[in-house]
């Protein structure tokens, strides 16, 4: 697969004039309602304090339990998943993460754990038997997502806050649960783009995120995906809706769906071409600003959970990407709503 430069600081000096920049912070792949939220987290009291808490419990106590429970990635074992590593970093142009294995880390996920400068990768062991070796470079990718785009701190707080806390206490902490659980729903859309770009394949994505929702390698094959995303529409009616205000990821065929508008983009579609390299500077000139931000508006509607959410063309071919003259950021910000 073709090398894309994902700084954004060239990409906005490729665009023509300051009024169609787009305000984001992450990788240019990153949906901005993620970065919106993640750059107002800090100034959340409830947030913060819990962040400071959770970093000095991680960094006193909770890194010795794990990782002393656990057996490191490396070149001289479990070197498959090393080289994975490997193929992802260079993919998204970040250091070679540490990654570890653990027996059970929370249900069958991978968890990012850390902070800036000292962040971990945790595998669930029986997640890596679960999943094949595209599967899980999807994950992997995923993970390191969330390295890239500076969401490891707010990760690990959320992560002790929600399967840490005293039971007795966790009333006390709820705002900032909630708050981090509205962002994390955001994060994981970006999460999963990174995902997809280290992978390079939807369908091997979406099998894998199909895996991690049943918890089954086997029902998994019998899942037919198409049937399964017309829960999607089940799942916006009644009070049950509210429900997803209490968890970390979107619904998961609300995943999937942001994940096939992401693969119509010109930017990822550039992305899988070879030989030759996509640069920010070819992705501007075929008009990538406008397929993402074509591609954000239709996720922010997607992650609608008050108000009326238009019906989505949720179909790999169906939903054709539009270019506008114009940005359409402040169509994704009006649409997103909680």
């Amino acid at each position: 697969m073709t090398q894309v430069d994902l700084d954004f600081a060239a990409y906005i000096r490729q665009r023509r004039g300051a009024e169609q920049t787009r305000e984001h912070g992450g990788a240019v792949y990153a949906y901005p309602g993620d970065q919106k939220v993640l750059a107002t987290l800090g100034k959340i009291t409830p947030v913060k304090l819990a962040v400071e808490a959770t970093v000095r419990l991680w960094q006193n106590v909770a890194k010795g339990q794990l990782l002393g429970s656990s057996v490191k990635v490396t070149e001289r074992q479990f070197t498959d998943i090393q080289q994975i590593t490997v193929d992802c970093a260079r993919r998204l142009q970040i250091a070679v993460p540490t990654i570890y294995i653990a027996p059970e880390v929370g249900n069958l996920n991978a968890h990012t754990f850390g902070t800036t400068d000292d962040a971990y990768i945790v595998l669930n062991g029986v997640l890596v038997d679960h999943l094949d070796a595209d599967e899980l470079r999807f994950v992997i990718g995923h993970e390191c997502g969330h390295i890239q785009n500076n969401h490891v701190v707010y990760t690990t707080a959320l992560y002790y806050l929600m399967f840490s806390a005293n039971v007795f206490v966790r009333w006390i902490i709820q705002p900032a649960v909630l708050a981090l659980q509205s962002w994390a729903r955001r994060a994981e859309i970006t999460c999963d783009r990174a995902g997809l770009l280290c992978c390079g394949d939807t369908k091997l994505a979406e099998q894998a995120l199909v895996k991690l929702a049943l918890g089954s390698q086997k029902l998994a094959h019998r899942v037919d995906l198409e049937e399964y995303l017309k829960q999607l529409e089940e799942s916006q009616q009644g009070v049950g809706r509210l429900l997803e205000l209490t968890q970390a990821h979107p619904y998961l065929p609300k995943r999937v769906a942001a994940l096939r508008f992401f693969a119509q983009t010109h930017f990822y579609q550039k992305a899988q071409q070879a030989p030759g390299t996509a640069s920010m500077a070819d992705a501007a000139a075929d008009g990538v600003s406008q397929s993402l931000d074509w591609c954000d508006a239709e996720v922010s509607r997607l992650l609608r959970i008050f108000g009326k959410n238009r019906k989505s063309k949720m179909g790999a071919q169906s939903a054709q990407p539009k270019t506008s003259g114009g940005d359409t950021s402040t169509q994704a910000d009006q649409g997103e709503q909680e």
